[in-house]
């Protein structure tokens, strides 16, 4: 009976597993395929794209690349996308790393409280938000500043970070900072000294991630900006879809599209390995 039973459950997680395995197939399929399109449709001309839109270009169109970057403005738009996401990634691991140290490894009243009150942010959808928050910066003469921009993106930044690292923080070891309080170090010395250095994966990690949502955040940047030189990647990119309903120049913003999405494909490649290290970690322990 034991040993049927066992049959049917090793069925069963081979059957799940084999599933798993070919949504994630097709999943990684499509999505090679996608971008495999766009590169080939980046390199014909227009006429090529509208006769047949699976043909191969006949001559490679670099010049599409010079085009998007140059005439429809997409180095000013990526200026200021690393200029607002940048700052935000690292002031936004200021503000937070020192709250998931406090939540997680000093005991006060409240604490499970307030744990659950800044990862309750998590839940708030930012189009709930998004009237009183352009209120407020309007008030403080924000709007239209890439100023504002970074101060928006770091609140809503701020839940998901330290949820983040609070989970990262919670798996590390205790005995270093026990042997340091032993030897009378202030919490701000272990913090410094011991958690700063040690929390690296972590912070790589959750810095990732927060790029990757900033770089490709639209919402806020099109409430938030009115003045085209100050335009971020993803918001200059839809009024360029906009504008191409006139132009019909369609292979030049395939072009820009792939330019635009070259740092994250960088990072992942790159950093793949730490970010699923990091997450293991904090999971495990967590």
């Amino acid at each position: 009976m034991k040993k049927n039973t066992n049959k049917i459950s090793l069925n069963y997680s081979r059957v799940w597993k084999t599933t798993g395995y070919i949504i994630v197939s097709v999943f990684v399929s499509f999505t090679l395929f996608s971008i495999l399109w766009m590169v080939l449709t980046s390199l014909k001309t227009n006429n090529e794209l509208f006769q047949n839109v699976w043909s191969l270009p006949e001559v490679p169109q670099f010049s599409n690349y010079v085009k998007a970057w140059n005439v429809l403005k997409l180095a000013s738009f990526y200026r200021n996308s690393l200029i607002v996401v940048s700052s935000s990634v690292v002031l936004v691991l200021v503000v937070s790393l020192p709250c998931a140290y406090a939540l997680t490894k000093i005991k006060f009243r409240f604490r499970e409280a307030l744990s659950n009150f800044i990862i309750l942010g998590m839940g708030i959808p930012v189009q709930l938000i998004i009237i009183p928050l352009f209120l407020l910066l309007s008030r403080m003469n924000l709007t239209n500043n890439l100023i504002g921009l970074i101060i928006a993106y770091i609140v809503g930044s701020i839940s998901f970070t330290v949820f983040m690292l609070y989970g990262f923080l919670k798996s590390l070891p205790t005995e270093l900072e026990e042997a340091a309080m032993v030897d009378g170090s202030t919490p701000f010395k272990i913090f410094m000294k011991i958690i700063l250095p040690i929390s690296t994966p972590g912070l790589i990690t959750v810095s990732i991630f927060n790029f990757v949502f900033l770089w490709n955040e639209y919402l806020l940047a099109m409430v938030l900006i009115r003045d085209s030189s100050l335009k971020t990647v993803s918001y200059g990119l839809y009024s360029l879809q906009i504008s191409m309903q006139y132009t019909g120049d369609w292979v030049s913003l395939y072009a820009g599209l792939l330019i635009a999405i070259i740092p994250i494909m960088v990072i992942f490649f790159v950093l793949s390995e730490l970010i699923v290290e990091s997450i293991t970690l904090g999971a495990v322990k967590g």
